[in-house]
This record gives C-alpha cells, structure tokens and sequence, in this order.
C-alpha cells in the first residue's frame, strides 16, 4: 500500500521550474501561491528531493494561521509530516527543514549517509530511513509513508524526484501552473529531469481541469496519471 501522490510544480511557458542560475525564482502569482497553500494544508506529509533538500532547505509548513486551525480542529498536527529524499543526507541541521515547525521530520536516504551524520539527525528529531545503496527506493519510501499514517502526499519536486516517481508510475495526480515567462536556457530545470525515457516509454496523462487562474495569464493544468 502506497499514499494518493500528486506533484504539484510552476513552470515558465517554456517549461522551466527556475532560470539556469538556480536562484529559486519567482515564478507562481499570488492566486497559485495561495492554492498551493490550500493543497499543502489538505496533504498529511509534503515530499521534496535532494537537491531542493539540501540547496534550499525549505520550510514545507502551513504558513496562515487560519489553515493551522483548520488542520488542529480535524484532529490534524498543525503542520504536516516534512519528507526528504536524498542519497547523501548531509543537510544542514539549523537550517528550515529541520527547524521549522511544529511538525514530524522523516529522512529517507540510502548507506552513503555516513552514520554519525545520521546519528545528529535523529538527535535533532527527525527519522531516518536507510532505504537503498546509491539511490532511495521510492516504491519502499511510499510504503513506510502509509504505514506511518500518510494517506495523502503532496511532492513539491524537484525535477529529478518528480521523473523517478513518474517513471515508476507511483504519481497519481500532477498539477501545473503554467506563468507567462520565458526563462529559457539547457541547464535550466524542467518539471522532470534525470535520465528521460525513449518515446516508446513516454508517460501518459488524461486531462482532468484547464482554466486560467489570474489576470496574469498563468494557467493551471491538471492531470490524472496513467498507469
């Protein structure tokens, strides 16, 4: 048994989740901004891939007080449960992942974390899970998830975590905002990186929603993966 996984990611026009600088750019509106609120505050753990672990450090709590409410009063933890996947866990332990909060820290990686380092994880709260030799395996990460009680998965990328769910058909909801920019560049990310797969192997979707969500021009576009 696995979570209901949805990836949710912004893009420029031309299919970049940042400029080839890497800087975190600014690219939903303020009406995505709060939709993806919503869509955090709704998910019981949020799932974010190394390199976005590890560069950016990146809070993943419910920022309005009012959603906090809403959660507590459904019997729900304020925030919910931070999941990071990452080969080598050498995050930073003042950074935002682990600081910010309240909320339940999990931390799959794989026998390169040397253990000491995982030892100063799990002193600072969080839990690690040894789940791979050079890469995590995701199908066993989604397991645990379930049996720790998370039946909804909100991924908030990055590109190369986004790909090796899709490969392995373990997504089943992607939504996209689409911003009216250009960012262009080889190196900038795309909304699923890694290795890519031959024609023959494309993933598939069923459109489910298209509107426009701002006066801006940026579209939403949601998908159903199919398996």
């Amino acid at each position: 048994m696995r979570p209901f996984v949805f990836i949710n990611v912004a893009v420029s026009a031309d299919g970049k989740m940042d400029t080839f600088e890497r800087k975190s750019s600014s690219i939903s509106s303020t009406e995505d901004k709060t939709r993806v609120l919503r869509l955090r505050a709704e998910a019981d753990a949020v799932m974010v891939g190394g390199q976005t672990l590890l560069a950016e450090s990146p809070k993943l709590t419910v920022k309005t007080p009012e959603l906090r409410a809403e959660r507590v009063a459904k019997g729900l933890p304020e925030n919910p449960m931070k999941v990071g996947v990452v080969s080598r866990a050498d995050l930073r332990l003042d950074g935002d992942f682990m600081m910010a909060g309240p909320a339940r820290r999990v931390i799959f990686t794989t026998s390169q974390t040397a253990p000491e380092q995982i030892n100063l994880l799990s002193e600072h709260g969080a839990e690690v899970y040894i789940l791979g030799e050079k890469r995590v395996d995701l199908e066993k990460a989604l397991e645990r998830l379930y049996q720790l009680g998370v039946r909804r998965l909100l991924v908030e990328g990055g590109g190369r975590l986004n790909f090796e769910l899709l490969r392995l058909g373990l997504v089943d909801e992607l939504s996209v905002y689409v911003a009216p920019k250009i960012f262009g560049g080889h190196s900038a990310p795309t909304l699923a990186d890694g290795d890519g797969l031959v024609e023959s192997a494309a993933k598939t979707l069923k459109l489910v929603d298209v509107r426009v969500l701002d006066e801006t021009g940026g579209v939403l576009i949601r998908y159903q993966c199919i398996k």
